[in-house]
């Protein structure tokens, strides 16, 4: 089991404790949440007030800046949208469904590039252990503790980006099947971000936020190849290749990072490690029910993308169309499921256009005369 840091003489020793395995993960969670329940006294209402009053900070500047930064994720999203998104979409020629839908993409995938970045350089490129050494990020917790300036930036940039989302989701997103999941999402991501940082467990978040931006990267990565590979009526071949390996890496690193890692890294720590650190640590069940929320709406988007493979293998679907959009009704009726030789083909390496005698044929009965177009 790992453990605090242990003082011998003035030299501090720490005990990497290995990941463990699912088993482990079920009968030790199990283990430490039925005795932190038992051991519950007086457990209520007027203890959870009494505790959130005595160990939750939130200062009014941080929630003036989270509400302005929130706007202004909101005001910039619209002007990039206005001013370069859309033009870029018609610069491209998509098709009019997928050019509403490329904005959001483009501006999804630019942030999480971003926020997973930075990220990824705190948990490996300073002095942090939290990726490699989970436990840690329960060692020397103390109420009230100070945040590092490096890990609050990333929590106000993150808190105030889910804040933005949950209005996106509503005003400004394209709805689609699961966008009430996703907002449920967002509403427990960003009430995840704000009791853990009032609650000084931001370490950990950093952890979690690092698991998830990654996945997020590749879907809006791969949903704007799905939009780019017909455009000007034109079906381009690289796009589509690109597409169909983004959606093998997207499944693939989803499984990684939300059912491998998460759960036996953050969860484990959550339930087990946590306590080991800080006895009778504030809000344990709290926080450990929205991260076991998080992680069966991780599972539920998992079967999607596992239903999706099974559409494609039995030929239900001819090639990676909105990979939250596959089961929409109607979609088979649109342009991007008409199959290869029945569209206009245009090879990515080489440019060129696959003709029939020399004529591209369009069938549009217009008073009475069928017109061939001539290239």
């Amino acid at each position: 089991m790992g453990r605090p840091p242990q003082a011998d003489g003035n030299i501090s020793v720490r005990t990497v404790e290995p990941m463990p395995g699912y088993a482990d993960l079920i009968t030790r969670s199990c283990s430490a949440l039925l005795s932190a329940f038992n051991e519950c006294r007086g457990c209520g209402f007027e203890l959870s007030k009494r505790t959130l009053l005595e160990n939750a900070i939130l200062t009014w500047s941080d929630i003036v800046l989270f509400a302005v930064c929130a706007l202004g994720w909101t005001v910039l999203r619209q002007a990039l949208s206005a001013y370069i998104f859309r033009p870029l979409g018609r610069w491209c020629a998509l098709q009019p469904k997928d050019a509403s839908k490329m904005p959001e993409s483009v501006w999804k995938l630019l942030f999480y590039t971003a926020s997973w970045s930075y990220s990824f350089y705190l948990l490996f490129f300073t002095q942090y252990t939290f990726f490699h050494d989970p436990p840690s990020a329960f060692y020397d917790w103390k109420r009230g503790m100070a945040v590092p300036t490096d890990i609050a930036v990333a929590y106000l940039i993150q808190g105030s980006f889910y804040g933005h989302a949950i209005y996106a989701t509503l005003h400004m997103d394209a709805w689609r099947k699961d966008s009430a999941v996703m907002l449920l999402h967002h509403v427990i991501t960003l009430a995840l971000i704000t009791f853990s940082y009032a609650f000084r467990y931001h370490n950990v978040g950093i952890l979690v936020l690092f698991l998830h931006d990654v996945n997020d990267i590749q879907l809006e990565f791969t949903k704007l190849n799905v939009y780019l590979k017909n455009r000007a009526g034109v079906y381009h071949l690289l796009n589509d290749l690109v597409s169909n390996l983004g959606c093998v890496s997207f499944g693939t690193t989803w499984f990684w990072c939300r059912l491998y890692w998460f759960p036996l890294k953050v969860l484990y720590t959550t339930c087990v490690s946590s306590l080991q650190s800080v006895p009778n640590i504030p809000f344990y069940f709290f926080f450990n029910t929205l991260l076991f929320a998080l992680t069966l709406m991780n599972i539920y988007w998992f079967l999607y993308i596992l239903l999706f493979v099974v559409k494609v293998l039995t030929g239900q679907m001819t090639e990676v169309n909105d990979v939250r959009e596959y089961d929409i009704e109607g979609s088979r009726k649109t342009a991007l499921h008409k199959k290869q030789h029945e569209r206009p083909h245009h090879n990515s390496w080489k440019e060129r256009t696959r003709l029939k005698n020399g004529i591209v044929k369009d069938k549009r009965l217009k008073n009475g005369i069928v017109k061939d177009k001539r290239l």
